[in-house]
């Protein structure tokens, strides 16, 4: 009988050809922040920020619309340009002014179509034209506190921060991800630290989008720094790369 020899040839061949196919999957954030690709000062920064678990805490994944907002010099979006892979999108967005700021930085890293899942746009704070359920995902690294300080004479307009969370809001998609990092403030503060020494207090923070319509989701304390006793200006040469930051996460219901 010829049919269990020609059975047995039948599922070996199937069983190596599943085992050639069935590839563990790719992890794309962990391949991102290896890519030779990825400058020096970039490296330099992971150790400080800790992008590996603050992205993974965010849960961002391939074929995702993500906002970068007041992106800067783009550092978080070019990480994400990989993990969102072709069928995604990283909306990267400075305002005017933080956009002057960031320049030197980003003009480089977007140059001649480096970041192919980045789309780049400067806008006002007050007219981001994020659109209506249109985003699985948000991240405001380090700038938060900003929507509460003013400063004409050094470039920086005031924002009407309830507007700007409003844009927020309406452009996630239901069950979307907000990403805050912020420096944190001392407890009890609310914003005013915002204006004087660029923090923000996070249990304000967490009030903020609750009124807004964001549930807060969680926090990790990757960034945490019990060597700052949050009444230094961030930018302070003794303190800045070593503040005290919260990293939150919100969703919207």
């Amino acid at each position: 009988m010829r049919i269990i020899p020609l059975l047995l040839a039948i599922a070996v061949s199937c069983i190596s050809a599943c085992a050639h196919t069935d590839k563990p999957a790719t992890n794309a954030l962990a391949e991102s922040l290896a890519s030779p690709i990825r400058t020096q000062a970039d490296r330099e920064r992971d150790l400080r920020d800790q992008p590996s678990a603050v992205l993974a805490f965010a849960g961002f994944k391939a074929g995702d619309r993500i906002a970068d907002i007041f992106g800067g010099g783009g550092y978080y979006s070019e990480i994400l340009d990989q993990v969102v892979g072709d069928g995604g999108r990283v909306l990267l967005i400075n305002n005017a002014p933080y956009d002057n700021y960031a320049k030197k930085d980003l003009e480089p890293r977007i140059a001649n179509g480096r970041l192919k899942n980045v789309e780049y746009n400067v806008r006002p704070a007050d007219a981001m034209q994020l659109g209506s359920s249109s985003l699985d995902g948000v991240l405001i690294v380090n700038s938060y506190h900003d929507l509460y300080h003013a400063d004409a004479a050094d470039g920086w307009p005031a924002i009407d921060a309830a507007q700007f969370i409003d844009q927020v809001a309406a452009a996630l998609k239901p069950g979307g991800v907000l990403l805050i990092v912020d420096h944190a403030a001392r407890a009890d503060s609310g914003n005013h630290d915002a204006q004087t020494l660029h923090r923000i207090d996070e249990a304000f923070a967490i009030a903020d989008f609750k009124a807004h319509g964001l549930v807060f989701d969680g926090s990790i304390d990757v960034l945490r720094s019990a060597a700052d006793d949050r009444s230094t200006n961030v930018f302070d040469a003794a303190i800045r790369g070593k503040t005290d930051r919260f990293v939150h996460r919100y969703r919207k219901p």
